[in-house]
């Protein structure tokens, strides 16, 4: 049977992004041969003025209207922030699986406004124990072509994110565990119309999902082509397993058959070298660990740490960036792009060195992020001429590493939900399953995620290690950037995130310059410009956004300018308050995919 989506809010909501009118770009991200086979999706970055959602009480915002809308349910009953989270995750998993999921993992972060504490929770999928530093590596020792690397069992790590609600929730968690299954139940067993977004990446990943059946049979018809547009999607194996894990908690999952499943899944597909064992999910936790917070002029900006590069990568560039007048600058000056871009270069020389798992490498966090040194690295920059590449620099730390750099694909995929309840509590939440579609492999109705690809398949270069080489049990790392932003009175004024591969960075970096610099609401700082430069050397800009009239002045500069689509997915709320210190809220989605910010 097919319709088309259903009426109310979550009808309403598809309306007012103009979903029908969602034009896909045939433009294809670089970097593999899945590459070729994927498009990144864009509606064309000269996006039409958009206002924020305003609320006063309540909000919640995802990539997708039907999360949105359980984020809105759960805070309407009188849940936290974390509790909304939690349902986004849960219909996510459901209505935009090519991103993220049960079967993969993320990182949280909370803001508690009775305290004014913010925790920091890793739920990042680890390699399992039988993993070893050659897992991408040929029986000759060369790197696998990631096209032969990126699906199949090779590539599953252990899936962190019901081990991360559950963590979340006994912290922060107001309703009964079992009440936030209850909108991604009721929309598995009821069904939902598949997306354009949805349908545009299927079609596209038709080709490889071929060799894997059972989500060839769950999204394909029988002459091999997706689902179409508006076609009733129902998951009644995904509502059979939420419903175990509501009723018995995350141990259901990791003790339990589903686990036994998923090793099934793993170990029974194509491309499985490493062993699987219950023991792997048995023992699997998430991880609660400090927030990583710096100061950017008059704010205070909290990020997650390693096993996440974002963190120490964002408020270095922006540390750097504190002598240059960006305000005066404003978003229309080339100056200001290149200023933005040579900062965040020297920032990714840094994180392509030493950034990895902690319990397995020593990461100097505070040095890299130390006031003295980023001044020191700040002066390599010529404010009027770009430079290709930046060294990696030596940062104060207890212990001299001697690490080579990271070597291994960018996958932009991800996706980015927050919230604020009615107390002031926040909670931003960056989720991934890795690629598009994750390993292509599936159980009980969901993806499992291909993470281990974010390690470097080079585990040593010149007799160096790489500090994110494959080791058993270890979190791969990754560029997943959950933001917290305070005034100088300590009120969040900010909570976002963003999805993109290692590009995420850059996205949430420049909402952060957009809001904090220039003046501009969420919704308007989210819509501007995308624009990416790593130590890789090209400045990427937004392919048909205002940047493009920019881009002789920066050739002029001496940059290489690659105009590309985005692939962006930032969700954002700002607290803005008044004389007399209420507040109103204002929710940003991103125009480039479906989302949309809903509250009361």
């Amino acid at each position: 049977m097919r319709r088309m989506f259903a009426a109310g809010a979550v009808a309403a909501a598809l309306s007012s992004i103009g979903l029908a009118s969602v034009a896909l770009s045939s433009t294809l991200w670089s970097g593999s041969a899945f590459a070729q086979a994927v498009p990144v999706e864009t509606r064309g970055a000269q996006y039409a003025a958009q206002e924020p959602v305003k609320a006063e009480r309540f909000m919640a915002a995802a990539a997708n209207p039907h999360a949105s809308a359980a984020g809105q349910e759960i805070l309407r009953a009188g849940g936290s922030a974390v509790d909304a989270a939690i349902a986004m995750q849960l219909v996510l998993s459901l209505v935009e699986p090519q991103s993220s999921g049960v079967g993969g993992g993320g990182f949280l972060l909370t803001y508690d406004a009775a305290t004014g504490g913010v925790a920091a929770f890793d739920g990042r999928e680890t390699a399992p124990a039988s993993a070893t530093p050659s897992l991408f590596l040929d029986e000759s020792g060369k790197p696998l072509p990631f096209n032969q690397a990126f699906t199949g069992g090779r590539v599953v790590g252990i899936p962190g994110a019901f081990r991360l609600m559950e963590a979340a929730h006994r912290r922060h968690g107001k309703l009964p565990w079992p009440v936030l299954f209850g909108p991604a139940i009721r929309l598995a067993e009821a069904g939902f119309a598949i997306s354009p977004r949805m349908y545009a990446m299927l079609e596209s990943a038709a080709p490889i999902v071929r060799d894997f059946p059972e989500m060839r049979n769950t999204y394909y018809g029988a002459d091999g082509a997706p689902l179409p547009v508006g076609t009733v999607l129902k998951n009644p194996a995904y509502a059979a397993l939420l419903r175990e894990v509501a009723a018995r908690g995350a141990d259901a999952y990791y003790k339990g058959a589903p686990a036994e499943r998923a090793i099934a899944a793993i170990t029974g597909a194509p491309k499985a070298p490493v062993k699987v064992t219950r023991a792997d999910f048995a023992n699997y936790r998430a991880i609660e660990r400090e927030a990583v917070c710096g100061t950017y002029r008059a704010y205070r900006i909290c990020g997650m740490g390693p096993p996440s590069s974002a963190a120490t990568t964002i408020l270095a560039t922006l540390k750097m960036l504190e002598g240059h007048d960006l305000k005066a600058l404003g978003p229309n000056s080339p100056r200001a792009i290149h200023l933005i871009a040579e900062a965040t270069a020297l920032a990714f020389a840094d994180r392509g060195n030493y950034l990895a798992d902690p319990a397995y490498v020593q990461v100097p966090v505070k040095g890299l992020i130390d006031p003295a040194y980023l001044a020191q690295r700040a002066r390599l920059i010529d404010p009027e001429r770009a430079r290709g590449s930046y060294p990696v620099g030596t940062p104060p730390m207890e212990e001299k590493a001697a690490f080579a750099p990271h070597a291994g694909p960018v996958i932009p995929s991800t996706t980015h939900f927050v919230a604020v309840d009615g107390k002031g509590n926040a909670a931003t939440w960056t989720a991934s399953i890795q690629a598009p579609f994750g390993s292509f492999l599936m159980a009980d109705g969901y993806i499992l995620n291909n993470e281990l690809t974010d390690f470097s398949f080079v585990p040593e270069a010149d007799g160096r290690p790489v500090a994110n080489r494959v080791e058993a049990g270890k979190r791969p790392r990754s560029s997943m950037s959950p933001t917290l932003v305070f005034d100088e009175r300590g009120r969040l004024v900010l909570a976002l995130g963003s999805a993109g591969g290692s590009r995420i960075i850059t996205h949430v970096l420049k909402t952060l310059i957009a809001t904090l610099d220039w003046g501009m609401d969420v919704q308007a700082a989210i819509s501007f410009p995308n624009f990416h430069k790593d130590d890789g050397g090209t400045l990427e800009i937004e392919a048909g956004s205002a940047l493009e009239v920019m881009r002789p002045q920066l050739e002029a500069m001496g940059h290489t300018v690659a105009a590309r689509p985005a692939i962006s997915g930032l969700q954002g709320i700002q607290l803005v308050y008044d004389a007399a210190g209420r507040v109103t809220l204002l929710g940003g989605a991103d125009p480039r995919r479906e989302g949309v910010a809903l509250g009361d």
